[in-house]
């Protein structure tokens, strides 16, 4: 069941297959140990009163991971970030929303390079030491003198709770609710601790998406297990989730952890990294399927598990392919049961599969309908399907009949709010 209070998505989702052994925390970017954030409106956002910049910092020095787009026009926050993730160690995270500083030449490298510099001052660390993130409008130079005198603002402010629900609050555009997730688990004695905060609704595809995503933990681990650990975690959950068809130029995943469990350092393939990377995928998955919730317009979150393929590519292609359809998400926001759009997209979408071996069902908590088995379509109570398509929340289960492997992508419905939003965006 989902809920929306105090601004905040409650999603029951919680993969509970041999993961009782993480707990879910309340939190999100700050609960982990050492960690601290804030959020304030410094004046991006012209004509609102809404938070625009956020600061995330570790008050001690990080490992540092992470992912990018892979548009060719990636922004110039994205650059900067991806030198400071070849390095291998971070501390802080200087966010700004209402401008992507994307498309901006060498002007926007050396604002980028300057936020980071002027983030590293007020906070007492190296600028090569600042994370850079940008979201919003396209080809449009940042206003400077307002990122100079916030940043500095925002670091004074720094604090644990009310700074993690700023910082998530200040890094949203369109986006209608903040994002945030937190597990723990006992690892070597300890309590390690995993938490984050994300920003997505539209410009939402796999390969990443037009997303934010800042991950941190107190676990201590390698920096080159840190990142292959991220890898994994973003193929897993941001790569499988899709609200229009678009790929971002500023997407970022970035991941801090700053040792403060006490535990021995983990390493690639050690004791520890295993687990690690299952509370990893947890939240970025948790993530993930929040902005899928809270997609441009939607109505109806859709969530896509595909079993019985006959390997992982297979079963992610099909999933991927199924949430990604206009037709399927046209048929879900008019709560039709066309289930024929489904399959087609699983046909097209280069999964491996004999059709006669494919079964669908339908589920949400509004019950369960099968409407295909054994590729063959079945008659079905289109009264049941209509109660079942009126939540908000609605699980397509396919199988493919073709193998043991599983995947699972979310998506939403397409509405005409979708349109009217995108219409006007840059006023």
């Amino acid at each position: 069941m989902t809920e929306v209070q105090n601004n905040k998505i409650e999603l029951s989702y919680l993969n509970p297959e041999n993961l009782d052994w993480i707990t879910e925390q309340e939190g999100g970017v700050t609960a982990a140990a050492g960690f601290v954030a804030g959020g304030i409106h410094a004046g991006l956002k012209k004509g609102q009163d809404k938070k625009d910049l956020a600061i995330i910092y570790s008050k001690t020095p990080a490992a540092v991971g992470g992912v990018f787009t892979q548009n060719k026009f990636a922004a110039a926050p994205v650059n900067w970030c991806r030198q400071v993730v070849a390095g291998g160690r971070a501390q802080a995270v200087v966010i700004n929303s209402g401008n992507a500083n994307a498309c901006t030449g060498a002007e926007g490298a050396a604002n980028a390079a300057e936020m980071a510099a002027i983030g590293g001052r007020a906070l007492g660390v190296a600028a090569e030491q600042v994370l850079v993130c940008s979201t919003g409008v396209i080809g449009v130079q940042l206003p400077m003198p307002v990122l100079r005198e916030g940043i500095v603002n925002c670091a004074e402010q720094l604090s644990r709770e009310a700074g993690a629900q700023a910082a998530a609050e200040a890094i949203m555009t369109t986006d209608l609710y903040r994002k945030e997730c937190a597990v723990s688990y006992q690892y070597q004695g300890k309590t390690i601790t995993v938490g984050g905060m994300a920003k997505g609704s539209g410009m939402i595809h796999p390969n990443m998406a037009t997303m934010l995503c800042f991950i941190t933990t107190d676990l201590q681990i390698a920096p080159d297990a840190l990142q292959r650990a991220v890898k994994m975690a973003a193929d897993a959950s941001f790569n499988m989730v899709t609200v229009d068809g678009d790929t971002s130029t500023n997407d970022s995943m970035l991941v801090l952890a700053n040792g403060q469990a006490g535990n021995a350092e983990v390493v690639a393939d050690g004791d520890g990294f295993a687990q690690f990377v299952q509370a990893l995928q947890l939240v970025a998955a948790r993530l993930a399927r929040l902005m899928a919730y809270d997609g441009e317009g939607a109505t109806k979150l859709l969530d896509c598990q595909v079993s019985g393929a006959a390997s992982a590519a297979d079963a992610r292609l099909a999933a991927k392919a199924v949430v990604g359809s206009s037709l399927v998400k046209s048929a879900f926001n008019g709560e039709d049961a066309n289930w024929g759009r489904i399959i087609c997209a699983a046909g097209y979408s280069g999964a491996e599969f004999e059709p006669a071996g494919v079964n669908l069902r339908l589920r949400s908590s509004g019950g369960e309908i099968e409407l295909m088995r054994q590729g063959s379509g079945l008659v079905f109570d289109e009264a049941a399907a209509k109660q079942i398509l009126q939540e908000r929340e609605i699980f397509i289960l396919l199988d493919l009949g073709a193998g043991e492997f599983t995947a699972r992508a979310w998506g939403c419905d397409l509405s005409h709010e979708y349109v009217s939003i995108n219409a006007d965006y840059r006023s």
